[in-house]
């Protein structure tokens, strides 16, 4: 009896023993259990920071291909303003060659035209303005001188053409007959002489080409327009004669 007692407490034991090592090896495999969770875990957020970092990544290189691509977009429609642009420049430039070949025969009537009108008008200062002539036409012949350059000069000697016709002048000339006098040209609607000792006046008449006389009663207008010219006196009214048609 006392050995069946025996045997069955060493079964126990036995059997304890075995449930104890059971149980050590199942907390053994849970700890492993455990440290292979905490390790996947560590290794789920790496790879879930990595994913996030890529994906902010990719976000910021999404955003920079968007500006990339609305730049380009705008760089396309100045590029294509800018081709336009030159288009219509090379247009430009064609019809300014032609122009700058027009230019010169232009000039060059011109100019024959204010020529033919300073033969044909009242011979005042003529050979000033025959000079003026001659230097634009010299000028007009010189290869270096650009259009623009050759259209100035003709318009120059135009305007100081049109500028004898709004003012008062006065020089020193002398007459066929050798008599040195004071010219007076009133714009154009006259042109007079009048003797150094202020004996003896005239106008020019354009209809014959030649001086008339004039009597004593306009020497004193002509002087005072003389004076008046040469800015010695105020510029006041002046009783002169004038041919019919002239004004």
């Amino acid at each position: 009896m006392n050995k069946n007692l025996g045997l069955v407490y060493m079964l126990v034991l036995v059997s304890v023993s075995i449930k104890a090592s059971d149980m050590e090896s199942v907390l053994e495999v849970g700890r492993e259990n455990q440290q292979l969770s905490a390790t996947s875990q560590e290794k789920i957020d790496a790879t879930e920071r990595k994913t996030d970092k890529i994906i902010n990544e990719w976000k910021a290189v999404a955003k920079q291909v968007e500006g990339l691509k609305l730049y380009n977009a705008q760089k396309r429609i100045q590029i294509q303003a800018q081709l336009d642009l030159m288009d219509q420049l090379d247009e430009q430039l064609v019809q300014v060659v032609v122009m700058q070949r027009q230019i010169p025969p232009l000039a060059q009537r011109m100019l024959e035209s204010l020529e033919s009108f300073i033969s044909l008008d009242t011979p005042f200062r003529v050979e000033e303005r025959q000079n003026r002539v001659d230097l634009v036409r010299a000028s007009l012949a010189k290869p270096k001188v650009t259009a623009s350059e050759q259209v100035r000069q003709v318009l120059e000697a135009y305007n100081i053409e049109a500028e004898y016709g709004r003012k008062i002048d006065t020089y020193e000339d002398t007459l066929a007959d050798g008599t040195v006098v004071n010219i007076l040209v009133i714009g154009r609607v006259g042109m007079f002489y009048q003797t150094k000792d202020e004996q003896s006046s005239g106008r020019w008449n354009n209809e014959t080409g030649s001086w008339d006389d004039l009597p004593g009663s306009y020497r004193k207008p002509i002087r005072n327009g003389i004076r008046m010219a040469k800015k010695l006196a105020p510029t006041d009214m002046l009783m002169m004669p004038v041919l019919k048609g002239e004004v």
